[in-house]
């Protein structure tokens, strides 16, 4: 079975990625890209659909025993990860080159102490684990053929093959370093070249020394802000710019649940907020590179625009359910695609313009295409912000005018003005200064309840939202409005858990079904870390800290956060590691930051 959610580790080559079991087990990797077919699929089902175990040799009968240590190195997305056993002590070197060439990934066994035996197991199952791929020699080396896909495997071990598995039994010694790799490459192709895993090491290492030197935030919570950069930066697909929510499909948002979605895929809103940490801690070059992949992912369309696109900007991702796979946990079903590609989701019209303002303040080189398509997205809010929209949780049930939607579509509308007022661009100022205020009465008018002195989910209900603790962040209304302060502390008393972390919204109770899906999930970290924020912003500042330092203790040993934390069982569960968990850890950080309101 598959470890915890936060028993993984991951690894990357900033195209796709690998995520490493506690164990020694890669359990899940797609190849060649991020939203490629995997070819280990264990994390949704069992070893039959793919895994590479490399660790101590243990009796056929045990299990494999986990790691007694585990860390990155530095800085990096090297992972190393020590055992000791009763004969000595053995060090495994994970990671993932940047890519010049084939994809691979590359592990070292090191011998500290004493003599270990070791044992790599490698089960490679292609497309999501349903397909057995040819096995075989050629020239020497090791290579699993299927269809249009082969994967080649290099180490100086002998090997063999058993219950069509590839095996290699070896012992390790002070000093001894044996690498291990498998690269991918088109099945029609050449092999690919020979690794030279040592010289791939050295230079992995530089690649992420060199990237974390840019950062500028230097404060209290560096390391937290650091590893959390380094994990968007592994979600960035490098050759387009196009940033994946998270690596994963399928980890459930409630054990045993049906909430399962794959993420591998770019959200317009998940990654104009990454693209806001990025250049709040001084990376131009990934938000140019995000603006970039927009502006050819939207084109000359924005009356089509969708909430979400391919990594190279593709438009179809439909979803299928693939009913071989048991899912994790036993959390089925497992999906690809996502069938929320083409909901109407009014609030990314103001992400994307908020990111595309704050490129423009920060002094990322001015782009004419990106300014005219900020009035062409203002354009189509005049005629549409007033829809009912399915909105930022992507319900599944009938759209509503939900008070986020509307929120962020004033701020598109502020922030274009603004972008006017600068001199950067024409357009009608009078018309859309009504505008703004139009979209600002309504909320007011439509979206508060004055007996409870709190904006609701949407118009005319009683339900709350997480989502609501944005109105101060985005400038809708100041921190200090009554109404603002009222919310907060509705949310607090209806959506927090028992450890005191934020539901997105209720799913239990009378009010089960709001989104159209059966089933509960947990508490929304991204929503946590907004009432940090918000917190801080009332001047409950001790208050901020503390909450947020509670958040911290919930990353694995790694500094990994997946998208939800379950207080009932006291574990992460959602797709991992998690975008939108991570950027507004960045961003309180900042926050709290600038306040001075840290302990030590």
């Amino acid at each position: 079975m598959a470890g915890r959610i936060e028993d993984y580790a991951l690894i990357g080559d900033m195209q796709t990625a690998a995520l490493v079991c506690r164990d020694g087990t890669v359990d899940w990797l797609c190849l060649p890209r991020f939203d490629s077919h995997a070819i280990f699929a264990g994390l949704l089902g069992t070893e039959e659909h793919g895994f590479w175990r490399l660790g101590p040799a243990h009796a056929a009968d045990a299990e494999p025993p986990t790691a007694a240590r585990r860390s990155y190195r530095g800085d990096s997305l090297i992972l190393e990860s020590e055992w000791d056993t009763p004969r000595g002590t053995v060090r495994v070197t994970d990671f993932m080159p940047p890519r010049d060439g084939a994809p691979q990934l590359i592990r070292i066994v090191e011998g500290l102490t004493g003599r270990v035996p070791m044992r790599s197991a490698l089960r490679m199952r292609f497309s999501y684990g349903r397909v057995v791929p040819w096995v075989h020699k050629h020239e020497g080396r090791t290579v699993a053929v299927a269809g249009p896909d082969s994967v080649w495997f290099d180490t100086p071990c002998e090997t063999y093959g058993k219950a069509l598995t590839t095996y290699a039994d070896f012992t390790v010694a002070p000093g001894d370093r044996i690498a291990f790799t498998i690269s991918w490459e088109p099945s029609h192709k050449r092999p690919p070249a020979l690794p030279e895993p040592e010289q791939a090491l050295e230079a992995t290492e530089e690649f992420w020394r060199d990237w974390v030197d840019q950062c500028t935030y230097h404060g209290p919570y560096r390391e937290a802000v650091v590893r959390s950069l380094i994990t968007l930066k592994a979600l960035t697909y490098a050759p387009t710019g196009g940033i994946v929510a998270a690596p994963t499909t399928s980890l459930p948002e409630e054990i045993g649940g049906v909430r399962n979605w794959d993420y591998r895929y770019t959200w317009l809103r998940d990654a104009a907020i990454t693209l806001s940490s990025l250049l709040r801690t001084g990376y131009r070059e990934e938000a140019r590179a995000w603006r970039e992949w927009l502006l050819r992912a939207v084109a000359g369309d924005p009356e089509n625009l969708q909430i979400m696109y391919g990594i190279a900007g593709e438009r179809e991702l439909g979803e299928a359910e693939l009913d071989w796979l048991p899912g994790y946990e036993n959390s089925g079903p497992v999906r690809v695609g996502n069938g929320a590609a083409h909901q109407l989701q009014l609030d990314v019209y103001g992400e994307v313009t908020e990111a595309l303002h704050l490129a423009h303040m920060t002094g990322l080189s001015r782009n004419d295409y990106a300014s005219l398509l900020q009035l062409k997205l203002i354009r189509y809010l005049e005629d549409h912000w007033d829809q009912p929209d399915e909105g930022i949780w992507e319900v599944r049930g009938p759209r509503r005018h939900f008070v986020h939607s509307k929120v962020m579509a004033w701020v598109a509308v502020d922030r274009t003005i603004k972008l006017i007022e600068s001199g950067d661009a024409d357009g009608p100022l009078e018309k859309w200064r009504e505008l703004r205020d139009d979209i600002h009465r309504d909320v007011c008018e439509k979206g508060y309840d004055k007996e409870r002195n709190t904006f609701t989910q949407s118009y005319g209900s009683r339900e709350l939202d997480a989502s609501l603790l944005l109105i101060p962040q985005m400038g809708f209304l100041p921190p200090d409005d009554k109404r603002v302060i009222g919310t907060i502390e509705a949310i607090q008393r209806e959506l927090s858990t028992s450890d005191g972390f934020i539901l997105r919204y209720p799913t239990s109770g009378e009010d089960a079904g709001v989104d159209g899906l059966e089933g509960d999930e947990g508490a929304f970290l991204a929503c946590s870390f907004w009432m940090a924020d918000d917190l801080a912003m009332i001047g409950r500042v001790d208050e901020a800290r503390k909450l947020f330092e509670r958040l911290l203790a919930l990353r694995n040993d790694l500094g990994l956060l997946a998208e939800e934390w379950d207080p009932r069982l006291q574990r992460q569960v959602g797709n991992f590691p998690q975008a939108f968990s991570h950027v507004p850890l960045i961003d309180t950080a900042l926050r709290l930051t600038a306040s001075g309101a840290y302990g030590g």
